[in-house]
């Protein structure tokens, strides 16, 4: 089971002055963006737990998101490299930043989730299109085909919650843009 916390609780104690570590787990461009003043931009596929156990020292480890489902996935990778003090904040960038915490804006980028949806649907929208209009029998199989797998990703990325088409985005290079501070 993951800890939590929620943002107000965050608030409280960067202003008592206790160590945050505090590390945004999102894409450098969303994390460009907006993010936690105080946070370390390190994307959930470049988590290494050695590096975040040194980065931390003896105290615990935040993880932030956009929502709080990537810091979930953070803090369950860093327990099960046996790491124990690691804490989702609530609700994500957003929630903290109506909690009062200070955050730093930058250029306004595409979410993570709205790639997806964009190329999910595209994927879809061409394979359908293939499959009744395709100039011959091998092409529809082809569109069929392509529907049908993008229409099983779904369902696989919705049971398991993780999306390999986020994954593979997350990785390209519009997504990169803006590593400069702390990526890891």
């Amino acid at each position: 089971m993951v800890a939590t916390i929620s943002p107000s609780t965050l608030a409280d104690l960067r202003r008592k002055g206790e160590k945050v570590t505090l590390i945004d787990v999102r894409t450098p461009a969303e994390f460009g963006e907006v993010h936690v003043d105080f946070a370390h931009n390190v994307p959930l596929d470049r988590i290494d737990p050695q590096e975040i156990a040194s980065l931390a020292g003896n105290g615990p480890v935040y993880f932030v998101c956009k929502s709080g489902t990537r810091s979930q996935k953070a803090c369950e990778k860093m327990q099960a490299a046996g790491l124990k003090d690691v804490i989702s904040i609530e609700g994500g960038t957003a929630a903290c930043e109506a909690a009062g915490v200070p955050v730093v804006r930058g250029r306004k980028v595409m979410s993570l989730e709205r790639q997806v949806r964009i190329a999910a649907g595209s994927l879809v929208a061409i394979g359908t299109a293939l499959a009744a209009f395709g100039p011959d029998p091998t092409w529809q199989r082809i569109g069929l085909g392509l529907a049908a797998f993008i229409g099983c990703g779904l369902v696989f990325a919705g049971v398991t919650d993780t999306c390999g088409m986020a994954m593979l985005i997350a990785k390209m290079p519009w997504n990169q843009a803006g590593c400069a501070r702390q990526c890891a």
